[in-house]
């Protein structure tokens, strides 16, 4: 017989930063309870079945696979959202490109795309939040396009269209008011892709050519044919980008180029209006 307590106590992760909070999270999982039930009810009896799930967590996060794809769930924004292997694990750094297109656009009715959608993390959001909005998210990966319509479901968002294209190419002559994007932004060699959690999330999704900035060339160089007159390209980029992506933006018709700096005092954000 096990109890709650007892499995607290003995669970052990030496490699992870976030130690307490994957062992609570992973055991809340097995037993089908919020981690609050951990502490509330600490003497109550563990399933031998849950005991072994919760052993075969443990083991996968020692190996150092993230929580949200042992869990298959991620919370982003104010919404819990199906998460896999083939997309990006949504991160709290992200939820400053939803609260910077937030401000951006009034709640009336108005076109948004968001290129590279993944988990659909920040189109839902923004979706969410402006019902009046209609936003059209795209992925090249087919399993992606397919997770982020299972979230869309799942979420009633009707205000959502969820499409197969690279970047722009199966959009025409569509034109938004806002395109947001977080694109692959990280350099080939760069050393941080063997490192943490990383290492098991897809590189297609990370890698953007020898400085990280390939994906974010073609998106600015293309985003003025999908634009509106005075529409905004908000880009998400790596902690020291910003200088080149203002720069990228000001050689491609944009005014009021500006970057935003994320919770760790880092520019993580850029933006730019194109001009009318």
């Amino acid at each position: 017989m096990t109890i709650i307590a007892s499995l607290l106590r003995g669970a052990q992760l030496p490699d992870s930063p976030t130690a307490r909070l994957d062992i609570e999270l992973l055991l809340a999982a097995a037993i089908g309870q919020s981690r609050s039930y951990l502490h509330t009810w600490p003497e109550r009896i563990v399933s031998s079945e849950a005991a072994q799930t919760f052993a075969s967590y443990l083991q996968r996060r020692s190996a150092g696979e993230p929580v949200a794809y042992i869990l298959g769930q991620q919370g982003f924004w104010k919404l819990d959202l199906e998460v896999a292997p083939h997309t990006l694990i949504p991160r709290p750094d992200t939820e400053l490109l939803v609260e910077a297109a937030l401000q951006l656009l009034p709640a009336t009715a108005v076109s948004v795309l968001d290129l590279g959608t993944g988990s659909g993390a920040i189109a839902l959001a923004l979706a969410s939040e402006r019902r009046a909005w209609h936003v059209t998210a795209v992925d090249r990966v087919l399993e992606a396009v397919a997770l982020a319509e299972r979230n869309r479901q799942r979420l009633q968002l009707d205000n959502v269209t969820v499409l197969c294209s690279h970047w722009f190419s199966a959009l025409a002559e569509q034109r938004f008011a806002l395109i947001v994007s977080n694109p692959p932004y990280i350099a080939e060699q760069d050393p941080h892709l063997v490192a943490g959690d990383v290492r098991f999330e897809p590189s297609s999704a990370l890698v953007a050519g020898s400085d990280g900035l390939d994906d974010l060339r073609l998106i600015i160089a293309q985003a003025a044919q999908h634009l509106l007159p005075g529409g905004w390209l908000l880009l998400e980029h790596g902690y020291d980008q910003a200088a080149a992506v203002r720069e990228l933006l000001a050689g491609h018709a944009f005014e009021q180029i500006e970057s935003r700096v994320d919770l760790g005092g880092h520019e993580r954000i850029s933006l730019g209006r194109l001009a009318c």
